[in-house]
């Protein structure tokens, strides 16, 4: 199943790389090693400035897991939920 939506609260280490996040109403811990997202390079000449970005699965204390893709909307400080994976 493919859940799509838009804010998530995140937590990262010092370094950027997310830990645990809130989503649809529960806590989850990040139980693998968080993968940078390549930004969309459509532009040749002039592609855009990096984004943070991440893939990584996340396990709730209910044992619901999910594998999301993030990314961080610098404009207003904010995560965005990109895609949920069940």
């Amino acid at each position: 199943m493919l859940i799509t939506s838009t804010e998530i609260a995140v937590w990262t280490t010092p370094a950027g790389v997310p830990e645990r996040l809130f989503w649809d109403g529960a806590r989850y811990l990040v139980t693998d090693t968080p993968t940078p997202l390549e930004p969309n390079v459509s532009f040749v000449t002039h592609p855009p400035a990096a984004t943070p970005a991440w893939r990584f699965q996340a396990t709730a204390a209910d044992g619901r897991s999910f594998v999301f893709d993030i990314r961080l909307d610098t404009a207003r400080g904010r995560w965005q939920l990109l895609r949920a994976y069940e």
